[in-house]
């Protein structure tokens, strides 16, 4: 049964890139705990309308988990306290009743801020377009059964492609590191017999790309794939860093 709560936000407000930010405090009262996290800040950006003040910028699209576009840093923990889940189906029957809950936007140089808790994420689009494409032509419709995958691989390959892109891993990571991403991306194409013509040029361009962007290095702190809605394992990473050493060698 829901039930009406009461919070105090300490919300990251900043005009642009350039300009210092800095929290500001905002009441969020009889918050239906129903709610999803996005909702509440609705709630709270009407008010700040009807006040004629500036109302919160957030990322956001779907609402259902799938887009990657939502994201915030909630008391210090990427799409919030709930483990597997995006910050639009966080819903706030997790939070107790007169909570302080703190509200960032993700902080790395790779994702420069737009404004509050809106950050620019493109250098995840310019990483997956140095991949490049795969030369497989498969005409229209082909069977399934046409081309054999072996189950763990198709697996492995399925599980990866899960990754949403939103970037929590980058948030989370103390280096601001880009790797769970690069890695569930490439370890997707490199598992499956169509990915593997372009395989080393792939890994070695998005690699490239990567360190480019400015995210920081991979250092086994783990706390990737706890933060990341869609659990995509560390071993992505290994595969990874195993496919660009040979790609190097080769």
């Amino acid at each position: 049964m829901s039930k009406k709560i009461n919070l105090t936000l300490k919300i990251w407000r900043q005009k642009n890139a350039q300009s210092k930010g800095h929290f500001e405090i905002y009441k969020a009262e009889a918050i239906d705990t129903d709610m999803s996290f996005l909702e509440m800040l609705d709630v709270v950006n009407e008010n700040l309308t009807k006040e004629g003040k500036d109302p919160i910028a957030f990322d956001h699209d779907c609402r259902e988990g799938i887009c990657g576009m939502c994201g915030a840093v909630v008391n210090g923990q990427p799409h919030g306290p709930v483990r597997g889940t995006t910050l639009c189906q966080l819903h706030m029957r997790h939070f107790e009743n007169n909570q302080t809950i703190v509200i960032e936007p993700w902080r790395s140089r790779g994702f420069p801020v737009i404004k509050d808790l809106a950050v620019d994420r493109s250098a995840f689009d310019r990483i997956i377009a140095s991949g490049g494409y795969i030369s497989v032509k498969t005409g229209s419709a082909p069977e399934a059964s046409t081309l054999a995958v072996a189950k763990d691989k198709s697996e492995s390959a399925f599980d990866a492609a899960a990754c949403i892109g939103c970037g929590a891993c980058v948030a989370a990571c103390p280096n601001a590191s880009a790797m769970l991403f690069v890695a569930a991306k490439v370890s997707h194409l490199a598992l499956l017999p169509q990915g593997q013509i372009e395989k080393k040029d792939r890994v070695k361009n998005m690699v490239q790309q990567m360190d480019t962007e400015g995210f920081g290095n991979c250092s086994n702190e783990y706390e990737c794939e706890a933060a990341c809605p869609k659990e995509i394992s560390v071993s992505t990473i290994a595969r990874m860093n195993r496919e660009h050493l040979s790609a190097k060698i080769k």
